[in-house]
């Protein structure tokens, strides 16, 4: 099969498309046939080599989604068979014309998606149900702030959120992500290159109950005022640094809540967990419109170096894809 492949670590120039070995399904698991790949942060940071891929994943293969058609089933994945079409979560090997994934790791395409659609989803549901929604304890008619709304993650939030009764607020780098974002339905949108978003929640919404990050950094301080009481800071990244102060009589007196996750090294029988939960709760709003795939750009699997050099500037609103011709 041909794979987009990290030759070395190093910048976007580092991919190149090269022959690799057909996967096999092993016993649980189904192979892909992969018609688009959604295209990560963690795909970046893996490329550069500050990200090695879980034992047992393709070391030199990014892609922690794909869309496509199952093309053989292994032993004991009885739900799936050949022909059914299906996204699912990686915990890598992505960016190839065929991957292996446990079964229940996969979900159905809705019937009125396309390939390119289904790929934007996994990677960015799993992790906003994940830490929204099982970590955060979200429960109907809170307040969640989530940093970065313009991104993949943050088209996520915005919609679970708003379709499962919360007020969302996010902040971005500028006024056209901004609208963006208020369009998806965002109840605030937060420019933070003109406006202190710390001023702004307590000013106007006197706090939040739960805070998406992934800054972390000096942001660390200024979200832990800005929530309430009992209130839950959620860190999935660290892009302004790993290292922050914290006001621990703060934490106290609120009762605050810090906690954090990442998602690819997880077991896949939580990641199963997770699935279940996403098809009973938000793939019938995927069915009838409610929640909707916002694809930026698609680039061909074999132009994979353009696609991260977009990701790279953050300029993209909505997701990346690649698309196998």
């Amino acid at each position: 099969m041909k794979a987009v492949v990290i030759s070395e670590p190093g910048g976007p120039d580092v991919l190149e498309l090269r022959d690799a070995p057909l996967p096999d399904p092993g016993p649980g698991e189904v192979r892909i046939r992969v018609y688009a790949a959604g295209v990560n942060r963690p795909d970046v940071i893996q490329r550069q080599g500050r990200y090695p891929a879980p034992p047992g994943v393709p070391a030199d293969i990014p892609g922690l989604e794909v869309a496509g058609v199952v093309d053989m089933v292994g032993k004991d994945a009885p739900r799936w068979k050949v022909g059914d079409r299906v996204c699912a979560l990686l915990a890598g090997g992505g960016y190839a014309e065929y991957v292996t994934v446990p079964s229940g790791q996969c979900l159905p395409v809705p019937a009125n998606w396309d390939f390119i659609q289904a790929a934007s989803v996994p990677e960015t549901f799993f992790t906003v149900w994940a830490n929204i929604f099982q970590r955060g304890h979200f429960q109907k008619g809170e307040t969640v702030l989530v940093h970065g709304g313009s991104s993949g993650i943050g088209v996520a939030a915005i919609q679970m959120i708003s379709t499962m009764g919360g007020k969302i607020i996010i902040t971005a780098g500028t006024d056209e992500k901004c609208a963006f974002c208020k369009r998806l339905g965002a109840d605030r949108s937060i420019n933070y290159r003109t406006e202190d978003f710390e001023s702004v929640i307590r000013e106007e919404f006197g706090g939040v109950d739960i805070i998406l990050d992934m800054i972390g950094g000096d942001y660390t301080p200024k979200n832990l005022n800005c929530l309430r009481e009992e209130g839950r800071l959620i860190i999935i990244n660290a892009m302004n640094g790993r290292q922050a102060e914290v006001d621990l009589m703060r934490v106290m007196v609120k009762r605050l809540t810090i906690t954090g996750s990442t998602l690819r090294v997880r077991s896949p029988e939580f990641k199963q967990r997770i699935a279940e939960e996403l098809e009973s709760n938000i793939w019938p709003l995927m069915a009838d419109g409610s929640i909707k795939p916002v694809v930026f750009r698609t680039f061909s699997f074999g132009n994979a170096l353009s696609a991260h050099k977009l990701m790279e500037t953050s300029e993209h609103m909505g997701k990346i894809v690649l698309e196998m011709n």
